[in-house]
């Protein structure tokens, strides 16, 4: 795993090299040989100095070993784990000659650990050195001496933000926060490295304890994780304890964490991406060069941009010149927004904007590999634009339409070849939701689906495979938990009432202000569509009409459930008395301003945690049924689809890792003890099986 030299100088060189991999990792056996390293340089007299360095093309470490850490988490046997690398990256700081770390490539989490005992860090400039302390993303902590040493190094304040986002840094960001001392051409690494060496030993001071102004660093069990808190604690303490006293709340912090469900989820949920971003496939695919986008408005322009940004020529096409104008100046936002954010430079931001054609005439493209449909939701469109695509694209041209409710299917009828036909449902907005729901039709050949999955990935997307069938996944799983949220309020539960309930649970944000953000309009076409389908569980209640009449569409008309101005929302007043007026108050007893326990409706009377859990079992119940009628063909599937494209809380890991934690025989009771007063709550075949028969979604 690591390999030894010593060149003429006396500095001995520890090369991590780890075989057969890309990537190096701190698994017990390179803390192991690490340890056996350590001892042959505390005792070799002739050595002057040490340098930590990595063999691989993009990774210096990639931080502790994953995989170990879910099963020790999951046994309880992590405290021995932790315990040896504290110990043996104590033993390389308390060595009696200068060190060095020669970092080329991802440094993140133990692999930065490593780096901050030894007493300086040089970083390449190259862009795929990324470094950083990401544990508290995945409910973990820096343990390896992260929280203890850091503040040592940079103040507790700067190392809080630090450790409390989880961000990985650029070389250049990282040299101005002071993790590392100084940035080297990738070829001149290692003799500047050697000249740092020359120094001497680092005196690190301890530096003033976290100010009273640092409070506000203080992050709270935010949606469930309890890690940032955690790490927290022992930053704002750390430099008025020990060394090893602040080592040992790293440790205990740590165990303590990785008994949590939260905590196993988060890891889980690593290993999700992971899957998702290499997928299975084994069939070489050719890279996709050009494509074409029909439909200008704002979700084609934006899967225009996201396209053109990935190095593909776009030809962007509709059938109006101001709608193509509007295209491009939505395309021009988005670009200007990514440089401003520092996402990418503006000579990238450039060639991107260079790779659109935009056009209002038929073009050829018998040279497209894939021609992305987004045009309006309606079915008549976008028939007879796949009528006219299917004559205009090549014989290998794969057409795929971005519908988020419509049948694949039904357009791939209307073509010559609807084994080329596919849906890829993209996600708003485009430039910042990493999920595409991959829609298989009836007809869709295995070639079609193979290089649709290794597109969507070459994009920079993450792929999850779904059957053709109304809402596919994500619209069909979240919506009976959006038409009941908007029939909560409308029967008198206040709007910030019901949203609060569902953020407490960890929801990113509460399902009436998120269908103010889709709009309202979209929310009922799309339940519509949905309650043809499926019945009564996708009924589209009066106030989204009413709504929808006074052309209160949400935040892009700046009134929906709430009222925008700026950044600030507050209630929407002139719904709260259309509501009034519809229950007739004061003398009915079912509007908001009466008492609860006065209430004959039962909805008004549930507390938070009560409209959470009836919500979410809503999402349950759906997500179930998508794999009861293999919508998708895994839980996994289900799960990932959700946590991406609705940030369904990821500590809670997915509607049926919840399912599981919570039990299927509780909820099956629950859902039925709903059903009795409303039939929308009526367990599925599956979930009820799993109840009777003991079974369960994952079995590990």
């Amino acid at each position: 795993m690591i390999r030894r030299e010593i060149g003429d100088d006396h500095i001995c060189t520890l090369t991590f090299d780890r075989p057969e991999s890309g990537a190096n990792i701190f698994d017990a056996a390179t803390l192991d040989e690490l340890n056996e390293h350590l001892d042959f340089v505390e005792h070799e007299d002739s050595l002057r100095a040490l340098i930590i360095a990595s063999a691989k093309k993009s990774i210096f470490i990639a931080g502790a070993d994953l995989k170990t850490l879910l099963q020790q988490a999951q046994s309880g046997d992590m405290r021995a784990f932790i315990a040896t690398g504290q110990r043996i990256f104590s033993r390389l700081a308390d060595l009696k000659i200068p060190t060095v770390a020669a970092m080329h490539g991802a440094c993140a989490g133990g692999g930065y650990e490593v780096t901050l005992a030894c007493d300086y860090r040089i970083a390449t400039d190259n862009p795929a050195t990324r470094i950083g302390l990401p544990e508290t993303t995945l409910g973990l902590i820096p343990a390896w001496g992260g929280c203890t040493r850091l503040p040592r190094l940079i103040g507790a304040e700067k190392a809080a933000d630090v450790i409390l986002k989880g961000k990985l840094y650029s070389a250049q960001e990282a040299l101005k926060l002071g993790l590392v001392d100084e940035i080297s051409p990738r070829d001149q690494l290692l003799d500047r490295a050697r000249e740092k060496l020359r120094a001497g030993k680092r005196e690190v001071e301890g530096r003033a304890r976290a100010s009273s102004a640092s409070q506000e660093l203080r992050a709270p069990r935010r949606y469930g994780n309890a890690a940032p808190e955690r790490a927290w604690q022992i930053l704002n303490k750390t430099l008025s304890i020990s060394t090893d006293e602040s080592l040992r709340m790293e440790l205990n912090a740590i165990v303590d964490l990785g008994k949590t469900e939260s905590t196993q989820n988060l890891i889980r949920n690593f290993f999700l991406a992971e899957k998702y971003k290499k997928g299975a496939s084994r069939m070489p695919s050719e890279r996709v060069v050009h494509a074409a986008v029909i439909g200008a408005g704002v979700m084609g322009s934006a899967i225009a941009q996201w396209v053109s940004s990935r190095g593909v020529t776009v030809i962007l096409r509709d059938i109006a010149r101001e709608q193509i104008d509007r295209g491009l100046a939505n395309i021009e936002r988005i670009y200007a927004d990514a440089v401003k954010r520092g996402l990418m430079t503006e000579e990238k931001a450039k060639e991107g904007r260079a790779r659109i054609v935009a056009s209002t005439a038929p073009m050829e493209l018998r040279d497209v590999q894939f021609v992305i449909e987004a045009a309006s939701e309606k079915m008549d469109i976008k028939k007879d634009i796949f009528r006219e695509l299917a004559m205009e694209a090549g014989p290998k041209t794969i057409i795929a339409t971005n519908t988020s409710a419509l049948p694949v299917s039904t357009l791939a009828e209307v073509t010559v070849s609807p084994e080329h036909v596919i849906g890829l449902h993209f996600f708003n907005p485009v430039s910042r939701m990493k999920l595409v729901e991959v829609v298989l039709a009836k007809e869709t050949s295995e070639e079609t689906r193979e290089r649709s999955l290794t597109f969507v990935r070459q994009i920079g997307k993450l792929p999850v495979i779904v059957r053709d069938s109304p809402g596919f996944l994500v619209n069909r799983v979240l919506f009976p938990y959006l038409l009941d949220a908007a029939e909560l309020f409308e029967a008198g539960l206040e709007a910030d009432k019901v949203d609060s309930a569902l953020v407490q649970w960890g929801m990113p944000m509460g399902p009436l202000r998120l269908i103010d953000e889709i709009g309202v309009d979209i929310t009922i076409d799309i339940g519509n569509t949905l309650e043809k389908a499926y019945g009564r569980r996708d009924h589209v209640s009066a106030v989204l009409l009413w709504l929808r009449d006074g052309q209160m569409l949400g935040r892009k008309s700046g009134a929906g459930f709430y009222k925008y101005e700026g950044k600030t929302q507050t209630p929407n007043e002139s719904l709260s008395r259309w509501r009034r007026a519809l229950h007739g108050e004061p003398e009915g007893a079912e509007g908001p301003n009466i008492p609860p326990d006065w209430h004959r409706d039962p909805r008004l009377r549930l507390n938070e945690e009560e409209l959470a859990r009836r919500l979410v079992l809503l999402m349950i119940n759906e997500a179930a049924r998508c794999m009861e009628e293999k919508v998708v063909d895994s839980p996994e599937a289900a799960d990932y689809g959700m946590i991406l494209g609705t940030g369904f809380a990821p500590f809670r890991g997915g509607p049926l890792r919840y399912a599981q934690h919570l039990g299927s025989n509780k909820v099956v009771d629950e859902l039925e003890q709903l059903a009795r007063t409303e039939e929308k709550f009526l367990p599925c075949e599956i979930l009820k099986k799993h109840a009777r028969e003991g079974t369960k979604f994952y079995e590990n």
